[in-house]
């Protein structure tokens, strides 16, 4: 162990012993205690870093031989720890490329790199089998089109692009990677009828204009590419051939071009050295203000002279998806579930996603199999899982958690995940019932680099980036950790918005660039010159998910507040609320200046002008049903507290498990509009956002669409979701 985590433990007893511990009686929380210092004390930082060390040592991805070890080394350890642990394994479609062409054919030729090259500084940046640069699920295509600049490929570029005139229709787009999740970059591309889509990564965002870059620094340097999955997943994630039901070999499995989640158009990313004579090439109108990026010359749009060739093909396969699963079961309650995971696939050698992450949950593991030596039992049953695929589309916790639907509907009280870690803040997010355990777990863990509890490290975070004095003060003021909300982007998103169960995402970062994100940079040693040099997050990290793990697991009353989740969701519908008049009144305005020509006047004459269409004016919306379920709501989340403190001494297992399936009633049956996939009528990633979420997501997305009539209907359906929760509660 590393000296520095023995010099902060005394402290962080004292701290711990100072406060009650939220679903524990005075007589039980010091053998809590007891057992929290236990754990910590068999966590190794050097451990840490030497695991982060073996798994990255070789390419690991989906169904790749790699990815094979690294499953049975996990497996192993498990075992060794003590743990119950077994592979199930699914066979799942998994596209890697064959061929991969990009070159500018007019007005001067130009053949992309497509490489990344290996450096003397980086010892794993050159192995064999390492999955060349792609974008998983584009579609195979060969196109030759003119070229088109897209700034960032969202909406809202597009509605600029036709201010000014510009159709992509029929061309190929170019857009920088970032403002969004990648795939939703060609969704917008073909909605708009693009015939392929290029991504790179701008120096600007990512690279020399910002810092030194790779191997000198951390920024990405001229050759990095970020691969990464463009499958529509806000429509639903998992295999594309078994929607809603496990991948297994009895599996029903659907045509591919009948998965509706899939592109139709090539995608492609690159890196800004073969960005750069496409971009340099394009003439047209230049690009529109805030459009410039880092590359040493005017960015413009395009004007019909710069073509390009972009040809793709895949081998369309399926491949062996490989979960480790590892169980301790519970000794008063063998049928109250505690999931904890994290994935293990990579890229490439993943040493940063997810290794880093992975490293830390097996140190959670290491830990709780020392306290299983000492005779001490969980309460309930500890699951912990190491998923496969999860970064071509969350496949190995989506096959598994559609697989086992209702075994984890009837028994899981909680899924407890984290993904890649590095160094700086914690980042929280996850169900809002369970804020007041992770603000008591955030004051008890100390940050390594500050010595002060990663709470405070938080809040400091959160003053320092403040945009005004008030807020500024206002974070300095808070005085309990707040839970962010969930989209997507990793393994929690089936168990939450599909099976609607409890759920927490846990990590560390905000202090690297991470300039090697999905490149072969992302090693080993990238990690320990850029990450978490000393491995110490890793521990941290491990401090506050074990802690989770360890408390839902033997908690006589299980921490849910339903108080906490009142009022966000009260905030959520409030924020509605005034979005939706501000709406009303900004577009009686824009039309009122159209109607004055005001723009046009403004525009520059000798620049094309094209006059915005009116729009439609915003109705008055109904929000009474949705106010109304959550007064009721608020009622019985203030009753519910009162039966927690009644039985906080003497938990029945019903009263648990009721505690633990109140957040199924937030399901909307029939799922959101135009994918079911996702229930959650609280939290889902936003159909143009992707990682990003959208909170009340039905009302938000209609409203935003300005789909006045669906928007109502949504009001109705999540008033109906809380309702049923208020009355789920009532009956405790």
């Amino acid at each position: 162990m590393k000296k520095c985590i023995l010099f902060f433990m005394p402290f962080m007893a004292a701290k711990i012993s100072a406060q009650n511990i939220t679903g524990f009686p005075a007589n039980n929380a010091p053998a809590q205690i007891q057992a929290e210092q236990k754990f910590d004390a068999a966590l190794s930082a050097q451990h840490v870093g030497a695991t982060i060390k073996q798994l990255s040592s070789f390419p690991h991805h989906l169904g790749s031989k790699g990815s094979k070890i690294v499953a049975d080394s996990i497996l192993n350890r498990f075992i060794s720890y003590g743990f119950d642990a077994h592979l199930e394994k699914y066979t799942v479609l998994f596209p890697t490329p064959k061929t991969r062409v990009l070159e500018m054919t007019a007005p001067t030729a130009y053949k992309a790199l497509l490489k990344e090259p290996a450096l003397k500084e980086d010892a794993t940046s050159g192995q064999a089998d390492q999955l060349p640069t792609y974008n998983a699920w584009s579609a195979d295509g060969d196109v030759t089109a003119p070229l088109v600049f897209v700034n960032y490929g969202l909406p809202s570029d597009y509605d600029k692009l036709a201010e000014i005139g510009m159709d992509v229709k029929g061309k190929i787009v170019i857009a920088k990677y970032g403002r969004s999740w990648r795939g939703i970059k060609p969704k917008v591309a073909q909605e708009h009828g693009a015939v392929g889509c290029i991504i790179y990564s701008d120096p600007a965002d990512d690279g020399y204009a910002i810092g030194d870059v790779y191997p000198k620094g951390a920024f990405k340097n001229e050759y990095g590419v970020q691969r990464g999955s463009v499958m529509d997943m806000p429509i639903y994630p998992g295999d594309p051939l078994t929607p809603g039901v496990g991948a297994d070999s009895t599996a029903v499995r659907i045509k591919r071009e009948d998965a509706v989640n899939l592109l139709k158009i090539p995608v492609l990313p690159i890196s800004y050295h073969d960005a750069k004579p496409l971009l340099e090439s394009l003439g047209g109108a230049v690009a529109p203000e805030g459009w410039q990026g880092g590359l040493p010359f005017a960015y413009h749009v395009g004007d019909d002279k710069t073509k390009v060739h972009l040809k793709l093909e895949f081998n369309w396969d399926m491949v062996p998806c490989y979960d480790v699963v590892a169980t301790i079961k519970g000794s008063a309650f063998p049928d109250e579930w505690v999931l904890r995971g994290n994935h293990h696939d990579a890229w490439v050698n993943g040493a940063g996603d997810p290794i880093s992450g992975q490293a830390a949950m097996l140190e959670e593991a290491k830990a709780i199999g020392e306290l299983l030596k000492t005779g001490w039992k969980p309460k309930r049953t500890i699951i912990y899982c190491a998923w496969d695929g999860e970064e071509p589309a969350l496949l190995g916790s989506t096959e598994f958690a559609e697989e086992h639907a209702k075994e984890l509907q009837q028994k899981a009280v909680v899924y407890i995940n984290s993904d890649g870690n590095g160094r700086g803040f914690l980042g929280a997010g996850g169900s809002h019932a369970l804020q007041p355990l992770m603000d008591e777990i955030s004051k008890t863990v100390i940050d390594p680099q500050t010595k002060v509890s990663v709470f405070e490290r938080w809040k400091a975070n959160r003053a320092a980036d403040a945009s005004s004095a008030k807020a500024k003060k206002d974070a300095l003021n808070i005085t309990k950790l707040e839970l962010n909300a969930l989209g997507s982007g990793s393994d929690y998103s089936p168990f939450l918005q599909h099976l609607g169960l409890p759920a927490l995402d846990l990590g560390f970062g905000g202090e690297d660039p991470g300039g090697e994100y999905h490149s072969i940079y992302d090693s080993y040693d990238d990690y320990r010159r850029f990450k978490d040099p000393t491995f110490e997050y890793g521990v941290a990290l491990a401090q506050v998910a074990g802690r989770a793990v360890l408390r839902m697991a033997d908690a006589d009353v299980l921490p849910f507040d339903f108080a906490s989740l009142y009022s966000t969701a009260s905030g959520y519908a409030s924020e509605l609320i005034n979005t939706t008049n501000d709406m009303r009144d900004a577009t009686v305005i824009e039309n009122e200046l159209l109607n004055k020509n005001i723009y046009k006047l403004a525009a520059d004459p000798t620049k094309t002008y094209v006059q915005p269409k009116p729009k439609d004016e915003v109705p008055y919306l109904d929000f009474s049903p949705l106010q109304n379920a959550l007064a009721a709501f608020n009622k019985s989340a203030d009753s519910v507290s009162v039966l927690i403190k009644k039985n906080n001494a003497s938990a029945s297992e019903n009263i648990n498990l009721a505690l633990a399936h109140a957040e199924q009633q937030l399901l909307v049956p029939a799922g959101l509009p135009r994918r079911p996939w996702y229930r959650h009528s609280l939290y889902a990633p936003g159909f143009y956002t992707g990682y990003g979420v959208k909170t009340l997501p039905g009302i938000r997305e209609a409203i935003e669409q300005r789909n006045w009539k669906e928007a109502q209907e949504e009001i109705n359906l999540t008033a109906e979701a809380i309702t049923r929760l208020t009355n789920y509660l009532m009956q405790l």
